[in-house]
């Protein structure tokens, strides 16, 4: 049946297959590393909620028990990195009461913080250009790196101003989908100081005094995808105070909660979109180069086989016709004969 195949059948075969096993170490050492990079182009928002106590301005006081909002909008600036390689996110972060949340204002909120980090695409780590502001140094932040390990992270906390500790805890399921469990937390620190009355922080006396402010996080909690590193879990409970300067006591509480923590809604878009980008890289990383060799190495064998089977067979001598065969013996018997008439 093999000597029947056309020869450029058997040849087709044989570069379809070499064609393949030349794609798995592209897919794999080429494609798969240029699509592990920090997206530049981005536009999202996410939201934590929970339950907390927060300075009224207004009221002069602090108020216990009240819903807190907080929402970090990031959107990303691809022409601004695109000499660097570099990821350019404006991150702007709210924190709202049940006041100011309805009024849609940042400038009118409890807090209102805006930023522009600036990270390798490839390493995640941080690059000092295109106007970042603060100047931050950790290897996670908004995202971890990709391929994350069990092993500790810095975690930038933009609120302490600096890296945290993130330590590999245990795996955990959001909406289904397992990744990394990392956590941490920040002891109580002087951060900055604030021009305030003095009679908010016990000192009546006197008009207006620096005062400490002070902050803590009791715990934060991420769950990172494991294969992209995006953060599809957040929960924090952040602590910041008012301290007389050289104090040892928080004399008043300008935000606390024991637990922010991300919406469903937000649960489901950073989920989806971890999973998605997880898939993509799987298949152009793991799945496209290990069927690319799989199918390409047997239909290269099978190819080379057939052509080796035909080349065998076309050096074998042709065997005669039957009749061919009788007349060419009568010939010769004719010849032996006449020969010994003749003798």
């Amino acid at each position: 049946m093999l000597r029947r195949i056309p020869p450029s059948f058997a040849l087709a075969v044989l570069g379809f297959g070499a064609f393949l096993l030349a794609l798995a170490p592209m897919f794999a050492w080429y494609v798969g590393p240029r699509m592990t990079r920090t997206p530049a182009d981005i536009n999202v928002t996410s939201v934590l909620t929970g339950r907390g106590s927060y300075f009224d301005i207004d009221a002069e006081t602090t108020l216990h028990d009240r819903t807190i909002t907080l929402t970090q909008r990031i959107l990303g600036d691809v022409h601004a990195g695109a000499g660097h390689d570099a990821a350019v996110w404006d991150v702007s972060t709210t924190i709202d009461t049940p006041k100011t949340l309805p009024l849609k204002d940042p400038r009118r909120s409890l807090q209102w913080t805006v930023e522009r980090w600036v990270s390798d695409r490839r390493t995640n780590l941080p690059v000092h250009c295109c106007g970042e502001t603060p100047s931050f140094d950790a290897d996670a932040f908004l995202k971890f790196p990709f391929d994350v390990r069990k092993q500790t992270y810095r975690w930038w906390d933009s609120t302490f101003g600096a890296s945290v500790p993130m330590r590999y805890s245990s795996t955990a399921k959001v909406l289904g989908h397992e990744g990394y469990l990392f956590t941490g937390s920040v002891q109580p620190t002087r951060t900055a100081t604030r021009e305030v009355p003095g009679v908010i922080v016990g000192l009546p006396k006197q008009g207006q005094v620096l005062a400490e402010q002070w902050y803590s996080n009791a715990r934060i909690a991420l769950v990172v995808d494991q294969r992209t590193g995006e953060i599809i879990d957040v929960s924090i409970a952040p602590k910041v105070t008012l301290r007389q300067p050289g104090g040892k006591r928080d004399e008043v509480t300008l935000l606390r909660s024991e637990r922010l923590a991300m919406t469903d809604s937000a649960h489901r878009v950073v989920v989806d979109r971890a999973v998605a980008d997880s898939r993509m890289l799987r298949l152009v990383g793991t799945t496209l180069p290990a069927t690319a060799a799989g199918v390409g190495a047997p239909l290269a064998a099978v190819g080379l086989a057939m052509l080796l089977i035909r080349g065998r067979s076309s050096l074998q001598p042709l065997e005669p016709p039957p009749g061919l065969a009788t007349r060419t013996e009568r010939v010769r018997s004719t010849r032996f004969a006449m020969r010994v008439r003749k003798s």
